[in-house]
């Protein structure tokens, strides 16, 4: 018995199934942002009474306020609050909830946690204990995974004291190596060393990092496999013995170990191998008793040979694009396993049914390193969901207009979502969608996640956990757009910054190109495009190679409108623009434009405007992000040399290393250790040796 939404995305318009079988009246959620809405989603559609919990910065929280109930339990840092099980378990007796759902992230693979739910009297919505400790351990995990005959990554599985034998044991495995915690997950824990003195530093900075975010420091290395994809399988098991697997999911885009896009199926395996590793982690799963939606994690490298890397025992952040190909709802399997349901389902009812592709939308500031970036959200439109018979929009999100990002929790405030019959258009989906998403007052990353999805290299399906080091090495400094891309937005600027003025004009009854009444100059920085406006279209003209090209403009959008949809010739566009003194300041396709429109005499005149230059700021050491110095590497009157660590900042659970830019001397320590700083607060001060 089974919920199937063909796409599984209208949540909010569902009506509840009549399916009242299942045994829980009230479950409590154990999150909270995003994961903690999407369950309470589900649970709605099958009558099941929520209640949430929430922090002291939660308190406005939007999955507070979807929960039938919410309980406060305790202060803002997770460790006062999410992760303090008892609390979530007087939460349960308080109210009646007769479950828990984890989500992911907190206690969701937390096998004391599930042990003391059951002592209570309370179901855990996912595995047991036992597979979750099994699997939860990166080391143990291998070694059952060797066991049930899954094809595992060659290294070192035991304990690792000190820094020394971490160098002795990455050179007996042979650089590079990943160095990671053993109970680690979400990117934290984890470097990757090609040398001695990168092991050295990446050993004490997975060690500090897992046991300040896992509470165990205990540290594993193992080879990293050089050009690899990260694919991963969702498997779905019940407590009767039967497991099946629901295709995979392409996680290879990554930042830090931290998965960025995703999509399902992966545009890189044949269906031999999807079959080959879909067994294998059945295997797995049965070998530790496994029941629940659960993820077992591969490395592939580039012959399609692939490695486990680890299994997830629980709900992952990407499985929506699982749901939008299968048409499944996981969380409804989740809470009808609990329950002690059988699977409903027989691997031979799997199909896999279009493309999916989902995008992480971030809280950080990508023209900074992906820095972290808190505050609040003066503006949070996100592209409405849509569903259609060759088209889905889903966004997941925790977040509201209005709302306040912290620095306390993970910075992911949205997953977008979209699903088409073929790759190519749902990719396109995703781009017209991230154009529409508005997001004002904190750093995000939708530009970034909209030039990857213009890159010709994603589009073509070539993906490794590298792409984004190789396509952007130097990090992320914006779009430049194409000239016929730029060649649309100067026309379209021109057309709608002259109606926005004159919204009565009407001196073109017809297209004639002979029309050259109305005259409009666009600069995009030192580009200059020449135009004749017309009702319905503007001319451009090339003063150089004297020719004209017609462009008609299509768009119903209206002064103050922050965001346009129109069509510029044969282009369809969705663009924010955000009128500015001498134009707009317009944002698409992941470029940042600052987009003026001036009569041809007025721009004739720009060309002797003087340009303002930035202070220079070399000879301080600023705080790139809200943070907490944890540690200063340097004092007063050292010399420093370039690539030097100079400090380490901790923003949202992850340690930052800030080093030298060039040789220089420390002449004044600002900062001390403990101090909170904002961003551009001055760490350290340097005099040019």
């Amino acid at each position: 018995m089974t919920t199937k939404n063909r796409r599984f995305v209208a949540f909010g318009d569902a009506e509840v199934n009549g399916e009242t079988d299942i045994m829980f009246s009230k479950i409590l959620i154990a999150n909270r942002g995003e994961i903690a809405c999407r369950v309470i989603k589900t649970a709605k559609i099958m009558g099941i009474k929520t209640v949430a919990v929430y922090s002291d910065a939660d308190r406005e929280a939007l999955h507070v306020s979807m929960a039938d109930e919410a309980v406060h339990i305790g202060g803002s840092p997770a460790s006062e609050s999410y992760l303090l099980g008892d609390k979530i378990i007087a939460a349960c007796k308080a109210t009646g909830a007769e479950a828990v759902h984890p989500g992911y992230g907190f206690l969701s693979e937390n096998a004391k946690f599930c042990e003391a739910l059951e002592k209570a009297g309370i179901t855990f919505i996912g595995p047991p204990p036992n597979a979750i400790e099994a699997m939860g351990d990166k080391i143990t995990s291998k070694k059952l995974a060797k066991e049930a005959n899954v094809s595992t990554v060659p290294g070192y599985m035991g304990l690792i004291e000190d820094t020394d034998e971490a160098v002795k044991i990455s050179n007996e495995v042979g650089y590079p190596v990943m160095i990671k915690a053993s109970a680690g997950g979400g990117g934290k824990g984890m470097r990757i060393a090609w040398n001695d003195e990168e092991a050295r530093e990446g050993f004490e900075r997975s060690k500090s990092e897992a046991a300040s975010s896992f509470g165990d420091d205990r540290i594993f290395i193992e080879k990293f496999v050089t050009d690899p994809r990260h694919i991963e399988i969702q498997v779905l098991a019940d407590k009767h013995g039967n497991c099946i697997y629901l295709g995979e999911r392409e996680c290879s885009i990554q930042r830090r170990n931290q998965k960025v896009i995703e999509e399902a199926p992966s545009p890189f395996l044949d269906e031999e191998t999807r079959k080959k590793m879909g067994e294998q982690s059945v295997a797995l799963a049965k070998a530790v008793g496994y029941a629940s939606a659960g993820t077992v994690e591969f490395i592939v490298d580039g012959d399609k040979n692939f490695y486990f890397l680890e299994m997830n025992t629980r709900l992952q952040v990407e499985h929506p694009v699982t749901e939008l190909i299968t048409g499944i709802d996981l969380v409804e399997q989740m809470l009808r396993v609990a329950a002690g349901e059988k699977l409903s389902i027989a691997q031979d009812e799997v199909t896999l049914n279009g493309w999916a592709i989902e995008s992480r939308l971030y809280a950080e500031d990508p023209y900074r390193n992906f820095l972290p970036s808190i505050g609040r959200l003066t503006t949070y439109r996100p592209p409405s969901e849509f569903e259609s018979e060759d088209l889905v929009v889903r966004n997941d999100t925790g977040v509201f207009d209005g709302g306040e990002i912290s620095t306390f929790y993970d910075p992911m405030i949205a997953k977008l979502c979209t699903w088409a019959p073929d790759r190519a258009t749902a990719i396109s989906a995703m781009s017209d969608a991230l154009d529409a998403f508005e997001v004002e007052g904190i750093g995000h990353n939708i530009p970034f996640l909209s030039a990857v999805m213009e890159q010709d290299r994603f589009k073509e399906g070539r993906l490794t956990t590298g792409y984004i080091a190789e396509e952007f090495p130097d990090g992320f400094n914006g779009v430049e757009l194409g000239n016929a891309a730029k060649k649309n937005i100067a026309g379209l600027a021109a057309y709608i910054g002259f109606h926005s003025q004159h919204r009565g004009f009407a001196e073109a009854d017809t297209l004639d190109l002979s029309i050259k009444d109305v005259a409009r100059s666009v600069m995009i920085g030192d580009e200059r495009f020449d135009f004749d406006v017309l009702e319905e279209a503007v001319i451009w003209r090339d003063r150089e190679d004297d020719f004209e090209m017609l462009m008609r403009v299509e768009t119903d959008w209206g002064p103050g409108e922050t965001l346009i949809r129109a069509r510029v010739g044969d282009d369809h566009i969705v663009a924010q623009v955000t009128r500015k003194a001498t134009g707009f300041r317009v944002r698409y396709r992941g470029a940042d434009m600052n987009v003026q429109v001036f009569e041809p005499h007025v721009a004739d005149l720009m060309v002797h405007m003087p340009v303002k230059m930035p202070p220079d700021m070399s000879k301080f050491l600023l705080c790139p992000m809200p943070g907490q110095v944890v540690r200063l590497e340097v004092a007063e009157g050292d010399e420093v040399q370039e690539g030097q660590p100079l400090a380490i900042v901790e923003a949202m659970k992850m340690e930052n290393v800030l080093r030298a830019e060039k040789k220089a001397v420390v002449s004044k320590i600002a900062a001390d250790v403990g101090a909170i700083l904002a961003v551009d607060e001055v760490i350290m001060e340097f005099e040019d040796q």
